[in-house]
């Protein structure tokens, strides 16, 4: 990282527990919004800046509603946390109107095709996208302890927003899971064994309150790294999860060896996961915090998806009789 800025600007949200995901995001979009304005350092711009910035990602680059939101929160935190110069609660600026794009859904048969041809290393993870809806991060972030068989559902802690919920855990993964909390177990006396082991890394508030809980099964990560590494917050030795990009790999590789033209990434068997649950009935409500989704018109896109499918009208040319 070259400016010095924005070293200090990662080290601070690094010091503050923020995710690995959301400073790599946030850093981002600050350093394009600083490249736009022909690299003038932030302290000599404000309110009007952010609004031409936020403006020419709406008309020039026609971003996304979400992408815009995603660069105007990166911006809030610039300039109200870390600079503490907070910027006017009213900006002036033009909202994208770019709407999204209705997801890529797959049939049953081509869901079940793709984890035919998944690997045996990362089945289980790409298994659980689609049975239990995970984001792909909410996925690799998993902790032993997550997982309630009594019950049958996966507790996820820190979803996007830093919200937690409680989802459904199909009972056909439940031998797999056992075997795989027994691989960590085997992992994590292992590293017991290696002095400068320091645990699994634990967010700073439950650090402080749990101080030796970060050693205990439950607290390991479900699929594990294959190399114990440096934690650069904590600079101790960890063990961290996998990383999400071997999933990426394998997910697009078995489409492609299953023969499925359709562009398909980790996110579309959680997209899968929600259209098949309305598709056999499920009530839209249950759908929305399976998904963990705020506004539940947000998991309304997915009955568009079948609405606009099979199950929507039928065709005038299908009562030609041709």
């Amino acid at each position: 990282m070259k400016s010095k800025f924005l070293h200090q600007l990662y080290e601070f949200m690094l010091t503050r527990g923020y995710a690995k995901r959301t400073i790599e995001t946030y850093l981002t979009w600050i350093s394009d919004f600083i490249r736009f304005h022909k690299f003038t350092e932030p302290q000599q711009m404000h309110a009007e800046h952010v609004e031409a910035y936020l403006t020419h990602l709406a008309v020039r680059r026609q971003c996304a509603k979400s992408t815009q939101a995603t660069a105007l929160n990166a911006l809030l935190f610039l300039y109200n946390k870390f600079m503490e110069c907070p910027l006017p609660e009213e900006m002036t600026f033009l909202n994208s109107k770019r709407e999204r794009k209705l997801p890529v859904v797959l049939t049953q048969d081509e869901v079940k095709a793709l984890l035919g041809r998944v690997n045996k290393q990362h089945y289980l993870a790409i298994a659980l996208l689609y049975g239990s809806g995970l984001r792909l991060m909410e996925c690799v972030r998993l902790r032993a302890g997550d997982i309630d068989f009594d019950y049958k559902c996966i507790r996820v802690w820190f979803g996007k927003g830093g919200k937690h919920r409680v989802v459904t855990l199909s009972e056909a993964l439940i031998p797999l899971l056992k075997t795989q909390i027994e691989q960590v177990k085997q992992t994590l006396l292992r590293d017991m064994n290696v002095p400068q082991f320091a645990g699994a890394w634990l967010p700073a508030g439950l650090r402080k309150k749990y101080q030796q809980r970060n050693k205990s099964l439950e607290w390991q990560y479900l699929f594990p790294s294959q190399r114990l590494s440096i934690d650069p917050e904590t600079k101790q030795l960890r063990r961290h999860h996998i990383d999400e990009k071997q999933l990426q790999r394998n997910v697009k590789r078995a489409s492609s060896d299953a023969g499925i033209t359709k562009h398909v990434t980790p996110h579309t068997l959680r997209h899968s996961f929600a259209t098949h649950l309305l598709a056999a009935g499920a009530d839209i409500r249950t759908v929305q915090h399976q998904l963990g989704h705020a506004d539940v018109r947000t998991t309304q896109i997915y009955t568009h998806v079948l609405q606009q499918g099979g199950n929507g009208v039928i065709s005038p040319l299908s009562r030609l009789g041709i």
